[in-house]
């Protein structure tokens, strides 16, 4: 029989009245309180600011000289009061000029186009004139973008087809025409999959590998690859599809811009040299390093360019060379091959494959030890092993050493064993993370921080369209959790550590993540307009100190593709410094939540008008 209010007064059930309504009363009360309170997740254009999110959780205690726990950041300010205040038109009259260079201007990259530098140089015998050479001041001008340039093709397409106006450099064309690198069909250019060693195509010496060692598990055992003197990163494209991301990287040389191909393509690619100074990545950071026909001399400089790849790879991780010196027999080859094998033997690297395929390319497959065995058992003991750590040297303009790295050991001084399989080394815990006791709980909690503020507001709440997002920077990576949080979207992330933070780099390449090391007070080694997002959380602080907010925008708006965003989670006090230089470049500019500036560069580049009406 149903209950009704009238009822209940005829049955005297006065003390269920009484608290059906105190509950309505309370119920009601929460629901007002929730709503005044809730910060809105909707990105307004009339700039409506709502209370900041709590901060990220403190990244762990950096090392003082003295070994003493350091805090690296402070906790973020309450900033709406001051967020009220902004005018978001505000721009600063700046007279922004094209770079004056001709027509290399479309593709300047100034730390590696510092031509007075490079003249100057005394030898340029070991790779010196493709290493870094900034020039000082930093160049305030920017490069124009090329006559017909569009809006780029879009992943997955992208990965065999960009357009020819984007990067308008037919050399490669007809240098490799017969290798099958690239072709030029219509207004594109077309990447067949093919290469100096790929004969029957690159997904076929993919699968030739892993027939020729089966303990190579693609995207399981093996996720992390550095391929040295790439080309335009077919093997990395290709590699993708099973899980396995590839750092690519070759010089800025006459193999006309082959790294730009790579990231307009959307695989991941940096400039890079093995010259006279290290890799920009950490120690033990690669699973597997591949080399076809990569053209490094590796017995150089007593072999200080394979001591490289040897700090760089893991502890039984491995090197695939497939060059001339592994399959033919005349007396140049021998004699390469004769030296390579002193060379390795020297370095414990053991050979567990050797092999021709039926295009007659033969590739051999080293590993590196994972124990001290061998090296007790060498006669000679060079190289020699290098001296004990006591502090991490951050690998940026260190010169090459002449000795083996020590294995990594964990806190209690054991050997580490190899990675967990991905994907569960996303998640795992890091072997590099320090011995505090609340380290792992502080790299569960950031790891929790960013998958919610980027489900939350990144991907729900900003006007951001991932659809045409593929190449990403993470300007202050930290522990790499913006691009564990963002792993199942259709784009990678290129995770930098700043030379002047905690450094958490081989933290990422654990987690099965790639990164480098970078001083944002440099221009980095890229070619203009080759990502999509750039991200920077908490960057400016000690930026600031060292370099001007005004050179930084720059080196932001060179690299980033028209149409691309920046997103910037910081104070209020650097949002309005930063915010009117992107309003000078032409950028369009919102504000979320009192923390999140997101910047979106369009098509402007400076004219002649645009100087005659400012003067």
């Amino acid at each position: 029989m149903p209950i009704s209010v009238q009822n209940m007064f005829k049955e005297r059930k006065f003390p269920f009245l009484f608290a059906f309504s105190f509950l309505l009363i309370s119920v009601t009360i929460l629901l007002f309180s929730y709503s005044s309170s809730s910060p809105s997740l909707l990105l307004s254009t009339n700039f409506q600011v709502s209370d900041p999110l709590p901060p990220p959780p403190r990244p762990l205690p950096s090392r003082s000289p003295n070994n003493v726990p350091v805090s690296s950041t402070k906790p973020v300010s309450k900033t709406t009061a001051a967020a009220s205040d902004v005018d978001l038109n505000v721009s600063l009259d700046i007279k922004w000029e094209n770079c004056q260079l001709g027509p290399l201007a479309v593709d300047y990259i100034p730390c590696l186009d510092n031509w007075k530098a490079i003249k100057e140089l005394k030898s340029r015998r070991r790779m010196e004139h493709r290493e870094r050479h900034c020039p000082k001041p930093s160049p305030r001008c920017l490069a124009p973008l090329p006559i017909g340039y569009k809006v780029p093709v879009h992943w997955p397409k992208s990965r065999d087809m960009i357009w020819y106006g984007n990067v308008p450099h037919p050399k490669l064309v007809e240098y490799k025409k017969e290798q099958n690198w690239v072709r030029k069909s219509g207004d594109y250019f077309v990447f067949p999959g093919g290469g100096t060693q790929f004969k029957n195509g690159v997904q076929s010496y993919i699968d030739f590998i892993h027939k020729t060692l089966p303990a190579i598990k693609w995207g399981k055992n093996i996720r992390v690859i550095l391929d040295v003197g790439c080309g335009v990163a077919s093997f990395g494209g290709y590699l993708l599809d099973k899980d396995v991301i590839t750092m690519s990287f070759a010089p800025k040389d006459e193999h006309e811009s082959q790294i730009q191909f790579a990231l307009e393509r959307g695989i991941p690619a940096i400039l890079s040299v093995i010259g006279t100074q290290k890799l920009t990545f950490p120690d033990n950071a690669y699973d597997l390093i591949h080399c076809a026909r990569c053209r490094v001399h590796w017995d150089g400089d007593g072999g200080k360019p394979l001591l490289e790849l040897n700090r760089v790879l893991k502890p039984g991780g491995y090197f695939i060379w497939s060059a001339t010196p592994v399959y033919r027999d005349d007396e140049r080859d021998s004699k390469v091959w004769k030296s390579m094998v002193a060379l390795t033997t020297s370095l414990c690297w053991k050979i567990v494959a050797k092999t021709v395929d039926s295009t007659g390319v033969g590739l051999v497959i080293y590993q590196k030890p994972s124990s001290y065995s061998c090296y007790k058992q060498r006669k000679e003991k060079l190289p020699p092993l290098c001296e004990q750590k006591t502090n991490q040297n951050v690998s940026w303009y260190e010169p090459l050493s002449y000795c083996i790295l020590r294995l990594p050991v964990d806190r209690m001084g054991n050997l580490l064993r190899w990675s967990t399989p991905w994907p569960q080394r996303l998640s795992s815990k890091p072997p590099s993370l320090p011995s505090e006791p609340d380290a792992e709980d502080i790299f569960i909690e950031d790891t929790k921080h960013w998958a919610a503020l980027v489900s939350e507001v990144y991907l729900d709440g900003l006007a951001i369209s991932l659809g045409r997002i593929r190449n990403v920077i993470d300007m202050n990576a930290g522990y790499g959790g913006f691009a564990a949080a963002l792993i199942d979207q259709p784009l990678w992330v290129m995770n930098v550590v700043p030379i002047d933070a905690q450094d958490t780099l081989s933290i990422i390449f654990e987690r099965g993540l790639i990164g480098v090391y970078h001083d944002w007070c440099e221009s980095f080694n890229t070619y203009p307009r080759t990502y999509d997002l750039l991200h920077a959380s908490f960057l400016f602080k000690n930026l600031k100190e060292r370099c001007d907010i005004i050179d930084l925008a720059v080196e932001m708006d060179r690299i980033l593709r028209p149409g691309g965003y920046l997103l910037v989670q910081d104070t209020m006090e650097n949002i309005k410094k930063l915010n009117p230089v992107l309003r000078s470049l032409h950028w369009s500019t919102t504000l979320y939540q009192g923390q999140f500036l997101v910047g979106e560069k369009g098509f402007w580049r400076p004219s002649e008008n645009d100087n005659r009406k400012e003067t």
